[in-house]
């Protein structure tokens, strides 16, 4: 646009201010979907860590005729950053574990195989079948 003699350039305030509200609406809606994808990447993690535990623990009573009874007593476990695992029951004929992740301390997942008690696995209710909380 031409004023006068000289040549206008650059947006107005009204413009820019249009501009902003648009990425600030665009952004209320990304950001709710992202921490929700989040949250499910944490509980797939979970559910990863304790099927590698599984593994782990038909290798070690492969060995020993007996189930770990701690995540320490199977060498090649490792669980991902900032995922617990806890083996809650572990003898000869059973074993029962869960696991949270530190960025959703509020959600469990548990598995538990053989003759071990589903009470020690929430919210698991089927022997070798991983469960989260909702």
């Amino acid at each position: 646009m031409k004023i006068g003699n000289h040549t206008r350039r650059g947006f107005t305030l009204i413009e820019l201010l249009i501009v902003v509200v648009i990425i600030g609406i665009l952004a209320s809606i990304a950001i709710p979907k992202f921490a929700s994808t989040r949250e499910r990447s944490f509980i797939a993690t979970m559910i990863l860590d304790l099927k590698n535990l599984a593994s782990q623990q038909e290798v070690f009573h492969g060995d020993n005729f007996t189930y770990a009874a701690s995540v320490a007593a199977l060498p090649e476990m490792v669980a991902s950053s900032g995922v617990n695992i806890t083996i809650n029951e572990a003898d000869g004929r059973g074993w029962a574990a869960t696991a949270v992740h530190d960025a959703v301390p509020a959600r469990q997942c548990g598995i538990f195989y053989g003759a071990a008690d589903a009470s020690n696995a929430p919210p698991a209710t089927a022997a070798g079948v991983i469960a989260c909380q909702n």
